[in-house]
């Protein structure tokens, strides 16, 4: 669901008319009747189709092999519901454009290779977007109440819905930039307007919620909820850096490179009131207690703590980039007398390249965190010096990022000027693998034999893989997330991943 920002950048950007084979998956009942007629079955244990490629089926799942195609896609897996009925193939026919028909014992699959464009794909993942993700202009989460049907869909705030929609509003503010869209720009209007409504509806002024919900909407029972005064809206407190890091990046781009000159005069308004409202209160982000939130935390006392050190490099590169683009939305000098104040005489800067370090697990969130920030910082800063602390605080994160082939973060590596030339390529085949069905399908992949484990667990305790599968063959996730995880999903059922107390919830809802 949340890959659509990327082809904004990379898709339109680098590649928007080329046409490249996208997996696309047609599902089929056994007496359906638009199942052609005549199709070739076999229930060989292969079957070769049109232009050479070679469909095998094994106890892990469907093989294909195409010895044409470039090495990182000769051979491809396709496993569990996102392609299949069901785990037990009985027959396969081949089709006429490289792909397979796969009957299984409760159904029967098409998996064809679509000519299609970054563009063509982008306009379905919006679609998605206006159709199960859009609440109150916020890209929400979109959870299915029946395993895989769409229509059971359930809108849900979540922790950090101000972060997915600040990404969301960039990637539309892109867009608009490349091609001068109108839809681009009302799309990012509506979500720029709803990130900025999550600093009004809390009342404290500089503060966002993470989330809020109206009179009458459904959300779930976690979290600390606040109403507002008129009873109007509740929202979601405790907010988190994430969030801070989400709307400073999404307002920085719009400010750049949308025209609307009403916006032009609410953001710097907003930035102002967050910046203040941090550099008050001692680098902190306070909640209504006056309190500082669990993790809204960059003052020098919460770096030497024990939780704060590791988090210290990685909060100090937030706190710069939100100074240095208050400065540039503002104009604003006495921001930049404060951004020198932390970078030099705090040392911030110094901090900013002791990452490996200080740091104790790989963790892919604050990989995120990072790269929003330093596109920002190197959109803004001019100084050689501080810069080249900058590129080498980034080198730090790469050496881990790199190995991930991430779009957005390619991208952002890319103008940051490095001395090692970014993977473009690569960060276009990942948009090519993308897969067109994000329904959180349970994925296996830890029993195949041509997956080779680590050895050890990631951060929450599960196998991981030395090297990156393409996206459609692992289980869905956000960037934030490990890539390197083999197993994963929920069958597509979201309230059994919840549990009973979440069916009644929806009970009450319905």
């Amino acid at each position: 669901m949340r890959n659509f920002f990327v082809f904004a950048v990379l898709g339109l950007a680098a590649a928007a008319a080329q046409v490249y084979p996208q997996k696309v998956v047609t599902r089929y009942s056994l007496e359906d009747s638009r199942l052609p007629t005549g199709l070739p079955w076999s229930a060989e244990e292969a079957v070769t189709a049109a232009g050479g490629a070679t469909w095998r089926r094994t106890d892990d799942g469907l093989y294909r092999h195409d010895p044409r195609a470039q090495e990182r896609d000769r051979t491809q897996f396709f496993a569990g519901r996102r392609y299949l009925a069901d785990a037990q193939v009985t027959a396969l026919a081949p089709d006429a454009s490289g792909g397979v028909w796969v009957r299984t014992r409760t159904g029967v699959s098409h998996i064809e290779f679509r000519p299609m464009t970054f563009e063509d794909k982008a306009a379905i993942f919006e679609r998605r977007i206006r159709e199960r993700h859009d609440r109150y202009g916020l890209v929400a989460s979109s959870m299915l109440r029946e395993p895989g049907n769409l229509a059971s869909n359930q809108l849900e705030p979540s922790d950090n819905d101000g972060l997915w929609t600040a990404i969301y509003a960039a990637a539309e503010c892109f867009r608009y930039a490349a091609t001068k869209s109108p839809e681009a720009l009302a799309n990012a209007m509506k979500s720029l307007d709803a990130i900025l409504f999550l600093e009004q509806v809390t009342g404290r002024p500089g503060f966002p919620a993470r989330s809020y919900i109206r009179k009458g909407d459904w959300r779930p029972g976690d979290g600390a909820w606040h109403w507002t005064s008129d009873g109007l809206y509740e929202w979601k407190a405790d907010t988190s850096s994430d969030e801070i890091v989400g709307h400073f990046f999404a307002y920085g781009i719009a400010w750049d490179l949308l025209p609307d000159s009403a916006l032009k005069r609410r953001i710097p308004a907003t930035v102002r009131r967050i910046m203040d409202h941090i550099v008050e209160h001692g680098y902190n982000l306070t909640d209504i207690n006056g309190k500082p939130t669990t993790w809204g935390k960059w003052s020098r006392e919460y770096f030497e703590s024990r939780t704060g050190k590791p988090d210290s490099a990685l909060n100090a590169l937030e706190l710069l980039s939100f100074l240095k683009t208050a400065q540039h939305i503002t104009g604003d000098a006495r921001y930049g007398r404060e951004y020198r104040k932390v970078a030099l005489d705090l040392k911030y800067l110094e901090r900013t390249t002791r990452y490996l370090e200080l740091k104790e697990e790989i963790n892919y969130s604050d990989e995120e965190l990072a790269m929003l920030p330093f596109y920002l910082l190197f959109r803004y800063e001019r100084d050689a010096r501080t810069l080249a602390a900058y590129r080498n605080a980034l080198g730090q994160w790469w050496q881990n990022i790199e190995r991930e082939k991430n779009p957005l973060w390619t991208y952002i590596y890319a103008t940051s000027k490095p001395a090692k030339a970014a993977d473009l390529d690569s960060a276009v085949w990942m948009l090519q693998r993308i897969p067109m069905d994000l329904v959180e399908w349970t994925v296996v992949n830890s029993t195949r034999k041509d997956v080779k484990l680590d050895g050890g667990l990631d951060r929450f305790e599960k196998p991981q893989n030395t090297t990156l599968l393409p996206p459609d063959e692992r289980p869905v996730m956000k960037w934030n997330s490990n890539p390197f995880r083999v197993d994963g999903g929920n069958g597509g059922d979201w309230v059994r991943r919840r549990g009973a107390s979440l069916r009644r919830d929806l009970q009450r809802a319905d």
